[in-house]
Order: C-alpha cells, then structure tokens, then sequence
C-alpha cells in the first residue's frame, strides 16, 4: 500500500489530512506501507509527526513494517526528511526500541578472564600506593594531618561502643555455649582459658576488621565514589595532586592505626562477658584471672595484634580500590560499597587462613 503526500506537510497540512491519512492507513491491514513524498514542496517537525503517527496506525492495525522492517520505506524523500522523520518516532514514541543484546553466558572463559582482570587491577593498585609512599616525602604537602585524625576518629573512635557491645556479648555467648558441656566433666574452669585464647588469637582481630570492613570499608568507598562520580578526583589530577596522596594514603594509616585498638577493646570486652558467665557459675575473679594469665602469652597477643594492622591495611586499601573504580550511574556508589565490603571480610577471612598456616609452621 502506498500513501502519497503533496503540497505542504506543515502544522496546517498536516492538519487538514490527518484523520484522513490515518482511516487510509488503517485499512490497508494485511499490506506493507510506503510513503511517496516525491510531492511534497516543504515538510517540518509537524508533518514528519503525522508521518510517524500513520506508520504506528498501519501497525496497530495488523499491517506489514514499513519497508524491510528495519526502516520506513520513505520514497522521494531527502536526507532533512527522513531525519525529521527518525526525530519524530524518537519523540513520539513510535519507534521501536533496539533489541539489547543477550548477556553473555557465563562460561569458564569468562569467569577467568573477569578474576584476571580483578587480580591485574588490584595488582596495579598496590603498585601505585607503593609508589605514592615512596614519593611521600615530597608531597608531604598533598597528606594532611586533620584528615588523618578525622578518619581515625571514624574508622576507630566512632566505632569502639559496637566494638565494646559485640565483644561482650560474644565472651559471654562463648563462655556459656563451652561451659555446658564442660561441666559434665568437671573442668568448666578451662572455659575461662578457651575462651582467652580464642578471642586473642582469631576472634579478636577477625571481628574487629569485619566491623571495621562494614561501617568503614563500605564508607571509604562510597566517599571515594561519590568524588569520581563527581568528577572531583579528575579535577585533582588536573590540578596536579596526587589522588593516592590525598585519597588513599590517610585512610589507609588511619585503618592500620586504629586496628589494634578496635582489637583490644575487643578483647577486652570478650573477656569481660567470660568473666561475668564465670562468675555467675561461682568461680572468684581472681581464679579467672589466673587462669588467662596462663593461658595467654605475649606471642598469642602480639601475633593477634599483627594480624589487627593486616587486616585493617586490607580492609582500607579494598575500600579505596573500590571507590576509585566506581562507574557512572546511580548505581554506582552502591555498588562499589557493595563490593568493599564483601571483598573486605573475604580478604580477611583468606588472610586468617594464611596466617594460621604460617603461625602453624613457624611454632607460635
């Protein structure tokens, strides 16, 4: 079916045959439409409108697509034509939207190559904080000292009432749970030395880096993000400064500062849930206190406390990778604090594996 146009297909042309040029279109159903504009002396947005408007009627009445089906089939038509035309099917809605491509399925191939490109990324961020450290001495300028001290206050000081909660009720859930079956065998007392060990050894430093990975991590990312987002850290490197300098490098000694701290308050108040259990079971402080004491040795100590300052350095440094990685979208930063967090308490839990092993074959 052909439709043709003559004359001018302006505001007031196209007014005088719309209604006829769509009852036409309607009752060539069943047919393919062409449009002949070899006529038409003059065509604006308003025509090209009623254009669009009589291929969407031809459709809607179970008419052929225009043309081959990837076009209208427009004949006599210029180039300003038949881009008034695409405008007005972008505008009115009357073009159809681009089929997305399927998503890739997700075959070995392309896990590998995803977790190549994560181990490359991250390898590339550790290369340029080592570099930004080396060269600090010259920028000392770029680290500021009041941002060091505001992110230690919120990676450590903020933190240590959730810190304190959680290490208590942690003593005190472990302390009991071990105490019920210990009882049968009448050394309940050593509940006292399980629990010391434990907290100082593993829970202490694993706890407190997955708190510090949910409420800092994820923080440190977002902050970063929202920057990149912004388009702030370019504006940084356009003016010369050194983003791992003034980004990176305070959160990262802020997160290791810290650590040790959140640790011992950690155990500090695990201990203290133990002994309150201990002493509800009517065994006197001073026995519990002995009890720890040889338990404990300054090695299960410093060796945790280690940990605390690896821990705390990888948590950071997944925050801040993640951050300057952020894409474009409202999703973004979302996202990016997501993937802190989740690669924050992942990496901790892998680095606490090989740390067990190594304290394993070293003897401590």
């Amino acid at each position: 079916m052909v439709l043709t146009f003559a004359g001018r297909l302006d505001a007031a042309g196209a007014g005088d045959v719309w209604d006829a040029a769509h009852e036409a279109a309607r009752q060539g159903a069943g047919t393919g439409l062409a449009i002949d504009l070899a006529g038409v002396s003059f065509i604006d947005l308003a025509g090209a409108t009623l254009l669009a408007s009589v291929q969407a009627a031809h459709v809607a009445a179970g008419g052929g697509a225009a043309g081959d089906g990837s076009g209208p089939d427009l004949r006599g038509a210029d180039s300003r034509a038949r881009a008034l035309f695409a405008r007005a099917c972008q505008a009115g809605g009357y073009a159809r939207p681009p089929k997305r491509p399927p998503p890739p399925d997700a075959t070995m191939r392309v896990v590998c190559g995803a977790a190549l490109t994560a181990l490359t990324g991250g390898i590339a961020f550790l290369g340029e904080v080592a570099v930004a450290s080396v060269r600090l001495p010259a920028r000392r300028r770029m680290l500021r000292m009041q941002d060091l001290l505001r992110y230690a206050d919120q990676a450590g000081v903020r933190s240590l009432p959730l810190v304190a909660l959680l290490g208590y009720l942690m003593g005190l859930i472990l302390a009991f749970q071990s105490a019920i079956p210990l009882r049968r065998f009448g050394a309940d007392l050593f509940v006292a030395n399980l629990v010391a060990i434990s907290l100082i050894r593993e829970l202490g430093p694993l706890l407190a880096a997955v708190i510090l990975a949910g409420r800092t991590g994820s923080a440190f990312a977002a902050e970063i993000g929202t920057m990149k987002v912004n388009e702030e850290v370019d504006a940084m490197t356009t003016m010369g400064l050194d983003p791992m300098t003034m980004l990176v490098l305070p959160r990262l000694v802020a997160a290791m500062l810290v650590m040790p701290v959140m640790t011992l308050a950690l155990e500090l108040a695990g201990l203290a849930g133990m002994a309150t259990v201990m002493s509800a079971f009517n065994f006197p402080l001073v026995a519990i206190l002995r009890q720890v004491q040889g338990a404990v040795t300054a090695v299960d100590l410093f060796g945790g406390l280690f940990k605390a300052v690896c821990f705390g350095s990888a948590v950071a440094a997944i925050g801040c990778r993640a951050g300057l990685a952020t894409g474009v979208g409202p999703r973004a930063v979302g996202l990016s604090a997501t993937a802190a967090v989740v690669g924050g308490i992942v990496s901790t839990i892998l680095l606490d594996g090989v740390f067990a092993l190594l304290f394993y074959r070293l003897g401590l």
